[in-house]
């Protein structure tokens, strides 16, 4: 037994190094590989393919009773084969076998002139058979290609055997007597297995059968009236043969290369319809720029865009500010000179001293409104600027500070307004409590930096 199973690792290990050396296929993806175009013709796919594989033979067999046999202890033998097979369709395969082997085993049962036999031994010379294949699960509708395609066999072949038997008392002796001391007999194979693809033409192959000979004298002991089996289960490697860029068909899935078919033609219909769509978009987008830049040009008969009563098309000199006097050419005229007099800056200087606020906010109060009025005139009459700055002491935080700097400037900002002056000749800012001009230690140098300066212009 050990003996067996030391050549039957050899046998499985030269078998998987032959197909890692078969497995070196070109560098084709997946997706090329597998697909074909559906109902293209079987030319497009590899249907031919061989086989080798090895393993044990023994007289047990899933079928019957085992205990009836002619003799009642197995022993399990190393058997060997290989295989041609044309996938003529899909499912189906017709393939010649091709097996050879030795079957052994011992303790017959006692014939009726109480005959004994200790044990068995007959060699397979060969045995040559036609089986069809039948393919169960090659399609597959959730994966691009079956990992796993479980198979049925069944045929009908011949085989050349020469069994010997031996005595209680270790004597070997041929069934038969001729010189020769083989025969050939008809036999029935059935089997099953399955088969997994390692790589792209190569299948790993897993399989049983059992091979029913049509006579009661394989094991060389004609006993009862029941024909002899035997049983092969194997291992092996299937190399499909043809161009390694064509999928084999029996592992081939007929749906993946539909699916791709549909995605290719549904992108491509997608990409033209897009096509269109974009070559559409852009002649729009040429018909608006035309039409804004008519628009374009006919506003600039029409429009007068920085204010000044002269039409863009007429300007040389465009983009002056708002209230700027110009020419006829839309150019400012000369401005004339300013000049601040010391009794002006005697009503700004009357202003801040009587300016005074609520506490803590930016409201003013009512006695320094007066003051306030006559600063408004100056304004109005004599055309000046005004710049107003406010600012606090350091009490409170410096974001409220800034923020009581910044709204009693601008409360004053629109109390002049009110009263006529241009608000666009005044420009209103706090300072908080950055820009002190007395000493925040003392309620005095506080009260000096509470103010809002008066600068005119």
């Amino acid at each position: 037994m050990k003996s067996n199973l030391k050549k039957t690792t050899l046998l499985l290990t030269g078998l998987m190094v032959g197909g890692k050396l078969f497995a070196q296929s070109p560098d084709t993806t997946a997706s090329s590989y597998d697909y074909v175009k559906p109902f293209s013709g079987g030319d497009k796919l590899r249907t031919w393919s061989v086989g080798v594989h090895g393993g044990l033979l023994t007289p047990y067999t899933i079928f019957g009773t085992n205990g009836r046999q002619d003799f009642k202890n197995p022993k399990e033998q190393v058997g060997y084969g290989a295989y041609i097979k044309d996938q003529i369709l899909p499912s189906l395969g017709i393939q010649a076998d091709f097996l050879r082997g030795k079957v052994k085993g011992d303790n017959s049962q006692t014939s009726a002139n109480g005959t004994v036999y200790s044990q068995y031994s007959t060699n397979i010379n060969w045995s040559a058979a036609l089986s069809a294949n039948i393919t169960l699960a090659n399609i597959n509708w959730r994966h691009d290609k079956p990992f796993i395609q479980p198979y049925l066999t069944v045929g009908a072949g011949t085989m050349n055997y020469t069994p010997k038997i031996t005595t209680p008392g270790g004597q070997e002796t041929n069934f038969k007597t001729d010189g020769k001391g083989s025969i050939n007999e008809i036999f029935i194979p059935i089997g099953l297995g399955l088969k997994f693809d390692i790589a792209p033409g190569v299948n790993l192959d897993l399989g049983y059968q059992v091979n029913f000979v049509q006579s009661d004298n394989f094991d060389g002991y004609n006993y009862g009236s029941t024909n002899d089996r035997f049983s092969y289960a194997h291992i092996g490697l299937e190399f499909a043969l043809g161009s390694p860029k064509k999928p084999q068909m029996a592992t081939h899935n007929p749906v993946s290369s539909m699916r791709k078919e549909y995605l290719w033609e549904n992108q491509q219909t997608k990409t033209a319809l897009q096509q269109e769509i974009d070559a559409e978009k852009a002649k729009n987008d040429q018909l608006r720029n035309d039409l804004n830049t008519t628009n374009a040009n006919l506003a600039k008969l029409t429009t007068d865009s920085d204010g000044d009563g002269v039409l863009d098309i007429n300007d040389k000199c465009p983009n002056t500010p708002s209230g700027t006097q110009v020419d006829g050419s839309g150019c400012p005229l000369a401005k004339p000179v300013i000049v601040v007099t010391e009794e002006d800056r005697k009503v700004v200087r009357d202003a801040i001293k009587n300016l005074e606020f609520d506490l803590g906010k930016s409201t003013i109060r009512e006695h320094s409104l007066p003051s306030l009025d006559r600063v408004a005139n100056l304004l109005i009459n004599r055309n000046f600027s005004l710049k107003l700055a406010g600012h606090t002491d350091n009490t409170g935080s410096k974001d409220l500070n800034m923020r009581l700097s910044k709204d009693r400037a601008e409360s004053i900002k629109s109390y002049l307004v009110s009263k006529g002056a241009n608000a666009s000749r005044i420009e209103a800012t706090g300072y908080g409590q950055t820009q002190p001009i007395a000493s925040n230690k003392t309620a005095a140098g506080r009260q000096a930096n509470r103010r809002v300066e008066f600068t005119l212009y």
